[in-house]
């Protein structure tokens, strides 16, 4: 019975999210790379689908991050709550994405680009090198 426990506590923490530092340093430097960080941004017909708000926020990942606030526009529009779901979705896929293995802002930045599996696609490679760049070296952002 404990060896049950002990693999049951394991999947939990693979796929059941993260207990990982998503630090502030990395949270700005997405903004920055989304927005330049405008609270005033609003809502923008991105790839077919409005992305809104200052991290630019879909309504799907809105869905994924637990629906915080009202509805997803207001909530993407708000610094606050946007930020809480940001978290939020990072939280959830994290160590989803990374296979257990605590994710560094890297995979944060190439998870909110390219969604659950965006740390494993070459196709975010070019928005981790944006938000690299914004980072410049600063603890809990390399």
């Amino acid at each position: 019975m404990t060896k049950l426990y002990a693999f049951l506590a394991v999947l939990a923490f693979v796929f059941g999210g993260s207990d990982a530092v998503f630090t502030d340093a990395c949270l700005n430097c997405i903004c920055e790379v989304e927005s330049n960080c405008n609270a005033n941004i609003g809502c923008i017909m991105d790839a077919g689908s409005l992305s809104c708000g200052p991290f630019q926020i879909k309504e799907p990942y809105w869905i994924d991050c637990g629906q915080p606030g009202s509805d997803w526009q207001t909530c993407a529009n708000n610094m606050a709550c946007a930020e809480q779901c940001v978290r939020a979705y990072m939280n959830r896929y994290g160590t989803y994405c990374t296979g257990g293995v605590q994710p560094v802002c890297e995979d944060y930045a190439r998870i909110h680009n390219g969604g659950p599996q965006g740390c494993t696609c070459t196709c975010t490679d070019g928005y981790w090198d944006r938000v690299r760049a914004c980072c410049g070296g600063q603890s809990g952002c390399d």
